[in-house]
């Protein structure tokens, strides 16, 4: 089988899924690890053939389908997609939102509208140093292995995928896998194989990426992070694509 392209997220909750692919030996691939904002955009550049995108992307993406029964989701607390602040939610001012995003981003804003009923000022953080210092009404969207680090910096924190589900009643999937159409179906079935070994093997992907001293990280992979996409997970995707404003994809997606 060709070598395919594949663009994954370089987190912690993609390990499985990286493992998997290494070490299943049915999948030839060439690895591109980024932030989730780079994920989509080498998949629109023609550099993947393959990729695990944000899901908000997904409908601005052509020439994609998604492909295989894992995600990224969530069906309780995902832990590593929060809004932090010092202060309650009614004396918001504005959100500051991780670059690194747009799934969150948009999720965020829909929160803001349908659930908190607030109406904060919108703005990019692209410096996390800014957390250091938070001015009074500040509060922080942040994605990813960066939040272990400021758990307990502040006041309150707030779980996006506990806030959708008190909405909605339904998970999330923060992140889905797409193939190019035309990709054909012994590599898509290959991957689903290499994405099933990988989840199986969640310790041994823990152990061989630094992460067994962290004695977070198997609870977070287990219980915080729910990989399996199913149509419950679908469905809560249409509701969030058709929730809201249309997103443009951005230069920089994530």
């Amino acid at each position: 089988m060709a070598r395919t392209k594949i663009a994954a997220v370089s987190y912690l909750n993609t390990i499985p899924f990286i493992y998997g692919i290494e070490h299943s030996g049915v999948l030839s691939a060439e690895l591109l690890l980024s932030p989730p904002s780079g994920c989509a955009r080498a998949f629109i550049d023609g550099k993947a053939d393959v990729a695990l995108v944000p899901a908000a992307a997904v409908p601005a993406i052509p020439d994609a389908e998604i492909v295989t029964d894992y995600c990224i989701g969530a069906t309780g607390p995902v832990r590593t997609v929060v809004m932090m602040c010092d202060c309650p939610l009614r004396e918001i001012r504005r959100v500051h939102l991780d670059f690194h995003s747009l799934t969150s981003a948009r999720l965020i804003k829909i929160l803001a509208d349908k659930l908190w009923k607030i109406a904060p000022e919108w703005v990019e953080l692209t410096d996390y140093a800014k957390t250091d210092n938070p001015q009074p009404g500040d509060a922080f969207l942040l994605i990813g292995d960066k939040v272990f680090a400021a758990e307990g910096k502040f006041r309150y924190t707030f779980d996006l995928a506990e806030a959708w589900q008190k909405l909605t009643r339904m998970p999330f999937a923060f992140a889905v896998w797409i193939a190019r159409k035309g990709v054909s179906r012994e590599v898509t079935d290959a991957l689903q194989h290499a994405l099933t070994y990988g989840v199986e093997h969640t310790w041994e992907a823990i152990v061989e990426h630094g992460f067994d001293d962290r004695d977070y990280a198997y609870e977070y992979l287990t219980r915080n992070i729910d990989f399996v996409f199913d149509a419950q997970k679908y469905k809560a995707l249409q509701k969030f694509w058709d929730t809201g404003l249309r997103v443009s994809l951005r230069a920089n997606p994530g």
